[in-house]
């Protein structure tokens, strides 16, 4: 009976990583069509993305480009954070 109340625990927490998995992705899902929206594109595919980003100027692509990089960045392991260590 002992382990029955580990495996309950790690069932409860496998049920909750797999929670903020979905939610993660569904968060993804919604980024990717609200891209799709604001750009007019009708096929939604990764070709129809591509179509859209060759009749882009450079402006728009940087800042499409920008949008891709806030959203789908790490932030796990960020190089360039700063330290909250004071210097001596």
């Amino acid at each position: 009976m002992k382990n029955s109340a580990l495996k309950g625990a790690l069932g409860a927490l496998a049920v909750v990583g797999v929670a903020l998995v979905a939610k993660k992705a569904i968060q993804r899902k919604r980024f990717i069509k609200g891209i799709f929206s604001e750009y007019g594109i009708k096929e939604k595919s990764p070709f129809g993305l591509a179509d859209k980003i060759r009749e882009m100027n450079e402006e728009q692509y940087q800042e499409l480009k920008g949008k891709f990089k806030k959203e789908f960045a790490s932030r796990c392991c960020r190089t360039g954070h700063k330290d909250n260590t004071a210097e001596a």
